[in-house]
């Protein structure tokens, strides 16, 4: 199969040199130059990820992001030349998978394309592919709580949960292993497939912006629940 690759950037020089390399890889490469571009792309192609720059003009790269969660799954990988912590938070919080700083090897973010397509495929959501090695059923639930496998759909009291491919990742772990803790770098190394450095906050992020879906109050949550120095865990509701 051939994936496609959507580039989002200003700059027709970064676009061109994205194109060049994504191409070497065999991917196929949609371009866009503003926001509102990017997502009339979306409404007519089949695209698999996105390279979103984060400054952009007409609409910028996080209100970009944005409106592409409303309704669309596709793995977003943020490039930006910002590189302090809480704008690579504010672009994790905003439905990013990842997040790689200007100016980039090319080879390293052709390795972050390539994982976080494969992550993306783990869960079924390229060509049908089959979900990762934990699948025993179809369906789990814990209280309002309804994962489906089959149909890759999560439900919180009837109402259907539009999540990234990470928050889905996160979630299918946790609801799988009700009551069971994970630190920080388990989830990171489970999700991501990665092994884990400074995770923490990425993995925070993730789970922060899970319970703002699926929680009636965040600030209290009854299913996703720190265990302070330990990690976190879905608690099971009867």
């Amino acid at each position: 199969m051939v994936y496609t690759v959507l580039v989002y950037d200003d700059d027709q020089d970064i676009r061109n040199a994205l194109k060049i390399y994504l191409e070497q890889e065999d991917y196929q490469v949609l371009q866009a130059s503003h926001g509102k571009e990017a997502i009339e792309i979306i409404a007519q192609h089949e695209v698999h990820l996105i390279l979103l720059d984060v400054m952009m003009p007409v609409l910028d790269g996080i209100s970009t992001a944005v409106k592409i969660r409303e309704t669309s799954n596709i793995p977003i990988i943020f490039l930006s030349a910002k590189a302090e912590d809480t704008d690579r938070v504010l672009g994790l919080k905003m439905g990013a998978d990842d997040y790689v700083n200007k100016p980039f090897n090319p080879i390293e973010l052709l390795a972050r394309v390539d994982a976080t397509l494969r992550r993306y495929a783990r869960l079924g959501g390229l060509e049908g592919q089959a979900l990762s090695e934990e699948k025993a059923e179809s369906q789990y639930q814990n209280g309002g709580l309804v994962l489906d496998t089959v149909q890759k759909q999560a439900r919180i009291d009837g109402r259907e949960l539009t999540l990234t491919a990470i928050e889905y990742k996160i979630l299918q772990l946790l609801i799988t292993h009700l009551d069971q803790v994970f630190s920080s770098e388990q989830i990171y190394e489970k999700v991501w497939k990665e092994s884990a450095f400074q995770a923490s906050k990425t993995v925070s992020v993730h789970i922060r912006h899970l319970r703002e879906k699926i929680e009636i109050n965040p600030k209290e949550p009854q299913y996703i629940k720190v265990i302070y120095g330990l990690g976190y865990k879905m608690v099971t509701i009867k």
